[in-house]
């Protein structure tokens, strides 16, 4: 995992390193020369300039400059409060001007058609929140040190901040609550299954699926199956129509309403639980939902129509093992509020408030457990922005926590397998439908070897 820590964050670290300052501006100036230098593909001749602020951002562009002069660089510096427009002609723009600490506003020169690389994140870029001003340096590259901001992932961040190198300069960050999720980190947590293992062991029950909206259930338990559950039971209030039905799925009908008694009847033989996909808003479907997840002892996968029913009400019935994945609409529903500009704090109040892990989708997904600990997905990008693929992310979800994964870890983990197999997709004309049959080649991806011996 890479740890994430935001501005303040790393201002405490900075504080805190037994190092002295001026060590800490050297090896990241040292950083940045080596990164130009690459970008370069050589010295000889080559001419960069070097937008220098005041503050440490700034220095760590003139420790960069310095070593780059040693190398036979020309080196133009340039104050960016009075830098002019476009600037000069120059192989390479290095943006040290403000970095992290930026606040108010910044009209960045042209830099003339040159490349850019950026120190730490670039100029005009809120390192929080990644919101950004009208004219900021569109970076090539990005060196950013210790750890990612948040900025860097969040809003028009990743727009401007081009291939981002986290660079070690020595600071420990081992008090980081939030991280970036790896493919190594998948690999690992992806749960394996042994020779002796049967159906049962990874049976996942899904309740969903009105009349009219059975689209969404039948995508969430052909994706439970993609992902690894051995055995799925469909719950349809109302009755489960064949045509839509997954041939390797078991059909349940349930009364319209009343319907949670039936469910919980017998849901100590399953793993997990989804509920919502495509279940519709009828105000009588509340208390089934409800009581459903507050009597469930088993992992409860809420999204869709269920997080729509329960509202602001959601935290009298979710826990530990309740797995919440609102977008930012249904967000405000559960909340009260849609999400800040600061991302990540919003979805750690909302999981502390609720006591249950939530998933915000977005480019950048947001996880974050009761306790704070946060974990955030990139693996995705625009092939996602289309109907159903939500339903397709609670079935990954729900079958790896029947696999025994823990609710926190099964969010962060089905949000990148879900990215990563839509990764492999077409880049237009992508519909939900088309990562159920890529999923099983992501899984083969990370994780060859499937089987334990």
């Amino acid at each position: 995992m890479i740890p994430i820590v935001t501005p303040d964050e790393m201002g405490a670290i900075d504080k805190t390193a037994p190092e002295p300052v001026e060590e800490l501006i050297a090896r990241a100036g040292g950083a940045v020369a080596r990164v130009a230098l690459e970008m370069l593909g050589g010295t000889y001749g080559r001419r960069i300039v070097v937008l220098a602020g005041k503050g440490n951002n700034g220095n760590d562009g003139r420790a960069a400059a310095r070593r780059l002069r040693s190398r036979g660089v020309r080196v133009t510096m340039v104050d960016p409060m009075a830098a002019p427009d476009p600037l000069p002609i120059a192989d390479l723009v290095i943006d040290a001007a403000f970095g992290t600490g930026f606040r108010g506003s910044f009209g960045a020169p042209d830099a003339g058609g040159a490349p850019v690389l950026a120190v730490d994140i670039p100029s005009g870029v809120n390192g929080l929140t990644g919101e950004a001003t009208d004219r900021v340096l569109t970076a090539d590259r990005t060196v950013t040190f210790a750890a990612l901001k948040p900025g860097l992932l969040l809003a028009e961040g990743p727009d401007f901040a081009g291939e981002v190198e986290v660079v070690d300069i020595g600071l420990d960050v081992s008090s980081a609550r939030a991280h970036l999720l790896t493919k190594a980190d998948a690999r690992a947590w992806l749960p394996r299954r042994d020779r002796a293992t049967h159906k049962w062991r990874s049976a996942v029950c899904v309740v969903g699926g009105s009349p009219g909206l059975e689209g969404a259930a039948s995508l969430t338990a052909r994706a439970a199956l993609r992902a690894g559950a051995g055995y799925v039971r469909w719950s349809a209030p109302g009755g489960v129509p064949l045509v839509a039905k997954p041939l390797e799925a078991v059909a349940v009908d349930l009364p319209a309403h009343g319907w949670s008694d039936v469910v919980l009847a017998d849901v100590d033989r399953f793993r997990a639980v989804t509920v919502g996909n495509g279940l519709g808003t009828d105000e009588r479907t509340r208390t089934d939902v409800a009581e459903l997840i507050g009597r469930s002892e088993i992992p409860v996968v809420v999204d869709a129509d269920a997080i729509t029913l329960l509202g602001e009400e959601a935290a009298a019935v979710t826990k530990a093992t309740t797995v919440l994945t609102p977008h930012d609409s249904e967000f405000a529903r559960l909340t009260g509020a849609a999400p800040s500009p600061d991302r990540v704090r919003s979805v750690r109040d909302a999981a502390a408030a609720l006591g249950s892990v939530v998933l915000l989708k977005g480019p950048a997904t947001i996880v974050a457990s009761p306790g704070g600990d946060v974990l955030v997905s990139t693996s995705g990008d625009a092939r996602l922005a289309t109907l159903g693929t939500g339903d397709v992310l609670a079935g990954v979800i729900a079958a790896l926590c029947a696999g025994g994964l823990d609710p926190f870890r099964s969010a962060a983990t089905g949000a990148f397998l879900h990215g990563w197999a839509a990764a492999l997709g077409w880049r237009r004309g992508f519909v939900a439908g088309d990562l159920l049959e890529l999923l099983p080649a992501a899984l083969d991806d990370l994780v060859p070897d499937r089987v334990e011996t």
